[in-house]
């Protein structure tokens, strides 16, 4: 089975989309655990469409933690991550956590994959992420336009940090066994509706910032013209159909369960974000 506690100081942990949201945050939180990083990503070789790139990666590490581009839901992602769990688990590597979505039916063949591979499994199931407002495509129409589009009408969501996901990751790995075949699911602390949440971007900016929300067909068109290939823009439609339709609007206790301790709260990000200039037009 997996490693114990103790055994974690000498652990070697794959991270795989290490210079993502959130794999940059789950290689640092594994090194400030003491743990020993393996951070790979297309610009380190590592490649999730290339099988030839897989084995050098996995090969003497004890744990890896897999990231799908790009989402764990979209056409391929089952069979990329079954197969990548199979070989992980023939080269030595048991010790799996998947980075899944909360509410995402679409991630479920994905997750089934997992548990079918022979891994010591655990699957974080997450709801929207705050950095969503600070980083990636979103971040850029705050910044430049004052306005954020998004299909996501009036529904609320308990956005959560992602050092808490990346706290949740560290935490199950080196916990022994656990968080084997657990399923975690993991949200903020309370709700707020896409609105809500850029209106305290506002307050705390000083900038006239708005949300503006869009049909889910429109937002396809907006990512057309984004350039984002039309497959993927099909698939991530579907996603946010599901997603976005309510379902999600409760909370989580997996990061009390899995820390002790709450999780981060929206405004605490806003304020360090701001602090930093993130939304500065």
């Amino acid at each position: 089975m997996t490693n114990t506690t103790r055994d974690s100081q000498n652990m070697t942990v794959v991270v795989t989309g290490a210079s993502g949201r959130t794999g940059s945050r789950v290689t640092r939180a594994a090194q400030a655990a003491g743990l020993t990083v393996r951070a790979v990503s297309r610009a380190t070789g590592f490649d999730w469409w290339d099988r030839s790139t897989w084995a050098d990666a996995l090969r003497g590490a004890d744990a890896a933690y897999l990231v799908y581009p790009s989402d764990v839901g979209a056409p391929g992602a089952a069979e990329a991550v079954g197969e990548l769990a199979r070989e992980a688990v023939g080269l030595g590597v048991r010790r799996l956590v998947l980075l899944s979505g909360r509410g995402e039916d679409q991630a479920l063949p994905t997750e089934e994959a997992l548990h079918a591979s022979g891994a010591d499994w655990t699957v974080l199931r997450a709801a929207w992420f705050a950095q969503n407002f600070s980083e990636g495509p979103l971040v850029a129409e705050l910044r430049e336009r004052g306005e954020l589009v998004f299909p996501a009408g009036e529904v609320r969501e308990p956005f959560l940090d992602l050092r808490d996901v990346a706290d949740v990751t560290v935490t199950a790995l080196t916990s022994g066994d656990r968080f084997v075949a657990r399923t975690i699911t993991l949200s903020g602390p309370r709700l707020l509706t896409f609105g809500e949440a850029v209106a305290e971007i506002a307050r705390a900016t000083g900038r006239p910032l708005t949300y503006r929300a869009v049909s889910t067909q429109d937002y396809g068109k907006r990512l057309l013209g984004f350039g984002v290939p039309p497959q993927e823009v099909t698939a991530l439609s579907d996603i946010f159909d599901t997603l976005l339709d309510g379902r999600n609007a409760h909370l989580s206790t997996g990061v009390r369960e899995v820390l002790g301790r709450a999780p981060r709260d929206f405004t605490d990000f806003v304020r360090e974000e701001t602090a930093a200039g993130t939304w500065r037009g």
